[in-house]
């Protein structure tokens, strides 16, 4: 044969070995058929090839077969079906060990070293190494801090643990009281106290520091009840007010009633929207909101849609008066380890008086929750919010209290993600769809204490699979999330941060307690 005849010969043979595969290859869209085409025309991720290089976590046979069984027919649940059955790259390939070494790596990185007091600077400076929640947030907040320390805890940072615990108490020796963050804008206020539960998670059995932070813990609860020598006509006075019984219990509050330096723009537009009320009032019950944390919530508000109706000083809380309730345990708990037996059994009084009035004023029976408190109206509130878990969390609810509660969660806030916050969308980032660290981590532990592990563990398993399938996501963790959507949370007065501290610290320490979900 001929050089030329062979390699035409060659081609020939070439072109009909490439003609037949020698092994029959089906492209997903044969494999998932009806299943492929749902995906890609529905939009389910942005970038259609994501699903094409999907791979199966079993048999295409059997996949099929239950998605004609069970059809799903929103968005959501195609999402949920689709997540189940495939791994899909840079959605759900990275596993909880992956979180977890992400959130240990991330822990340097929030850290901050001590600070030098710099003239003019609003900068509280820090004498001991910090963690930041991340983002723009750029210093120490205060309840933000326990949930982080939560996980700095599980996470090998006892020493974190124990400088963050420092600068707290030297911030309260310094202060009377922590801000609500390390700023000077922010000395006007507090947020909810957790200083009390944060010493529990020291190590530090040096004697000396244990009476320098029970006089530090005693300084702080003077702080919200020093409302009590002026209460008014009307029974209040700054953090205190006085109930119909006499019983002495806290609101929010700030000391300014000015615009807040961080959101002076809004708020001063806020206080054009409702000329009827005096700017003062209005920026007075803005700062409250700050105080609570819940910055915003219809928690706070008269018309859910209208921030300008905000009334957070109206509103006696149940969460912060839990938490008072916690404070007065603890003060009682470590007056008697250092034998102080009048100091003991003046805080064991004090606590009773609040047991008993939570009972009495939050306490809805009919309804199964607890609510907000509402002084204009002489009754409870009635928005249901994810404040109804803390009596749950600081144990003062009853068994037959802590079932009704968990059966009232499961049916208004729980969601395929975790815990809302509120069963209402108003655009208000502490409202629905959002779900936050810290509401998720107060209801696990406060429904375990109630006796209700199976609804704590249920929210701990939607969390962290919400976390976990942002986090695969986008490589980040956020400061709230859409626990309906299962994506990056929204609302609120600036763009939804990542870093993220809290989010952090409750991630950790629900894996650490829950190593088998």
């Amino acid at each position: 044969m001929k050089l030329w005849q062979s390699v035409v010969w060659a081609s020939a043979v070439a072109s009909v070995l490439l003609s037949k595969p020698l092994v029959a290859q089906q492209s997903p869209a044969d494999l998932y058929g009806d299943l492929f085409r749902a995906v890609q025309t529905g939009r389910l991720f942005p970038d259609g090839k994501t699903f094409a290089d999907a791979a199966p976590k079993r048999a295409a046979g059997a996949i099929m077969a239950d998605y004609r069984r069970e059809q799903p027919s929103t968005p959501e649940a195609l999402r949920s079906f689709v997540l189940a059955n495939f791994t899909v790259p840079g959605v759900n390939d990275r596993g909880e060990a992956d979180l977890r070494k992400h959130i240990r790596n991330l822990w340097p990185m929030l850290v901050r070293q001590p600070d030098k007091a710099a003239a003019g600077s609003s900068l509280l400076p820090m004498r001991h190494p910090y963690v930041v929640p991340g983002g723009r947030f750029r210093e120490i907040y205060y309840w933000d801090s326990y949930f982080t320390m939560l996980g700095l805890a599980v996470d090998g940072q006892q020493p974190l643990v124990e400088s963050m615990l420092a600068n707290f108490t030297d911030t309260i020796e310094r202060y009377g009281h922590v801000p609500n963050g390390m700023r000077s804008y922010y000395l006007g206020r507090s947020q909810p106290p957790f200083y009390a539960l944060m010493l529990d998670l020291s190590k530090d059995t040096d004697t000396a520091l244990a009476a320098r932070r029970l006089a530090a813990l005693k300084r702080e609860y003077a702080y919200w009840m020093k409302g009590a020598s002026c209460l008014d006509a009307t029974g209040a006075c700054a953090r205190v007010v006085r109930m119909p019984d006499g019983t002495l219990l806290n609101r929010y509050w700030d000391d300014r009633p000015l615009p807040r330096d961080e959101s002076f723009a809004e708020d001063v537009i806020t206080a054009k929207e409702d000329p009827a009320r005096s700017s003062e009032v209005m920026y007075r019950h803005l700062r409250a909101g700050a105080e609570s944390g819940w910055d915003f919530s219809s928690r706070w508000l008269d018309d859910p849609r209208r921030l300008a109706s905000i009334r957070t000083t109206d509103i006696v809380p149940v969460d912060l008066n839990s938490l008072m309730l916690m404070m007065e345990e603890a003060i009682a708990k470590r007056s008697v380890a250092v034998g102080d037996r009048l100091g003991a059994a003046e805080f064991t009084k004090l606590a009773a008086k609040r047991r008993a009035a939570l009972d009495r004023y939050f306490w809805i029976a009919e309804e199964g929750r607890y609510a907000d408190w509402d002084r204009a109206t002489g009754k409870e509130t009635g928005r249901v919010s994810a404040a109804m878990l803390f009596p749950l969390f600081a144990g003062a609810a009853s068994p037959q209290q802590a079932r009704a509660v968990a059966a009232t969660a499961r049916h208004e806030l729980l969601a395929a993600g975790g815990l809302r916050t509120t069963p209402i969308r108003t655009g208000q980032q502490w409202d629905s769809p959002n779900g936050w660290a810290p509401l998720q981590w107060v209801a696990i532990a406060g429904l375990e204490r109630g006796g209700q592990g199976e609804l704590a563990r249920e929210i701990a398993k939607r969390w962290l699979e919400t976390v976990a399938t942002t986090y695969a996501e986008t490589g980040k963790m956020l400061e709230k999330y859409d626990v309906e959507e299962r994506k990056p949370g929204g609302g609120g007065e600036y763009p939804t941060q990542d870093g993220f501290g809290w989010t952090n610290g409750v991630t950790s320490a629900i894996l650490e307690h829950f190593p088998d979900i």
